[in-house]
């Protein structure tokens, strides 16, 4: 098979450590310009190149990757790329995005002549950087062969989980447990501190028992030491994950009252003003300390 040439969009928060790591793995990569360009210099001058729009992106590449906020800015891209993608070539998309819009581009894509993938993340940009985040990937088989190569230049972990939208149907399971913690543990602290029991006891007794895990260390990073760096995961895709994972129950036909309730704490958080760009999931804990009249010092 000749060499793939790569295509990014989305070189953000997690598509910028994922997409210098294609360049280090030595594939020819293009990239396009959003709103922040300092990620795409810092590219340029590693070796990649830049596209002038969407269609000189398409044509430049046998793999495009997308990493983007949700569905509606996936379909928006994935229309920008349609027409002059190449046959054969393979569209991944590696946004926490609604399965059944994944789907549907699938099988506009496959009217084309063109695969579509699904490989949504696990991870944190640092992770991203490192290249070690964990794939769940939705994809044919020998598209799938295909795309590992170059999925295993920036993670770590990659299963494949089935066909064509498996994949985010898998991670919206993975985000509705993390963000299913992140409530618990936010109104587990604002009952703490209302008790009388500080922050720092809390911690003292969890960290380090079965309770403890890798989503609670990062979240405790803010809730504890402070650092609102520690896991940049905003609260606006938190709840965006969490409706589309209440789409994706409602049409199996399962109740998801857990998840509902954390989707509930996710949007009383935004509408008290958690929607700024800088407000990130460990922040919850803040929203809702302070709706129940507590003071987190």
């Amino acid at each position: 098979m000749a060499e793939e040439t790569i295509g990014f969009v989305g070189v953000g928060l997690m598509g910028h450590g994922m997409a210098a790591n294609i360049l280090t793995a030595g594939y020819p990569l293009t990239v396009i310009a959003h709103r922040n360009r300092a990620p795409v210099e810092d590219l340029l001058q590693q070796g990649a190149r830049e596209a002038s729009d969407l269609n000189a992106l398409a044509a430049a590449s046998s793999i495009v990757f997308i990493c983007a906020p949700g569905s509606p800015q996936v379909e928006a891209i994935v229309q920008g790329l349609a027409g002059a993608l190449a046959t054969g070539s393979v569209v991944v998309d590696c946004s926490t995005s609604d399965p059944v819009s994944s789907a549907q581009l699938a099988a506009k894509l496959a009217e084309r002549g063109v695969y579509f993938a699904d490989a949504p993340l696990g991870g944190t940009p640092v992770q991203a950087a490192e290249g070690s985040l964990s794939a769940m990937v939705g994809a044919d088989p020998e598209v799938f062969a295909r795309i590992k190569p170059v999925i295993e230049a920036w993670a770590g972990a990659i299963v494949h989980i089935g066909a064509p939208g498996d994949g985010h149907k898998m991670k919206l399971l993975n985000n509705f447990l993390s963000l299913g913690y992140a409530a618990m543990y936010s109104e587990a602290l604002a009952l703490s501190e209302k008790v009388g029991i500080s922050t720092k006891a809390f911690d003292s007794v969890i960290r380090g028992s079965r309770m403890d895990c890798g989503f609670y260390q990062t979240f405790m990073g803010y809730a504890v030491e402070g650092n609102r760096e520690a896991h940049k995961f905003t609260l606006t895709n938190a709840y965006k994950d969490l409706r589309y994972l209440e789409n994706m129950a409602n049409a199996a036909g399962i109740a998801n009252p857990v998840g509902n309730a954390a989707k509930t704490s996710f949007a009383m958080a935004l509408a008290n003003g958690g929607d700024g760009p800088e407000d990130y999931v460990p922040h919850l804990v803040d929203f809702v300390a302070r709706r129940n009249g507590v003071s987190r010092g």
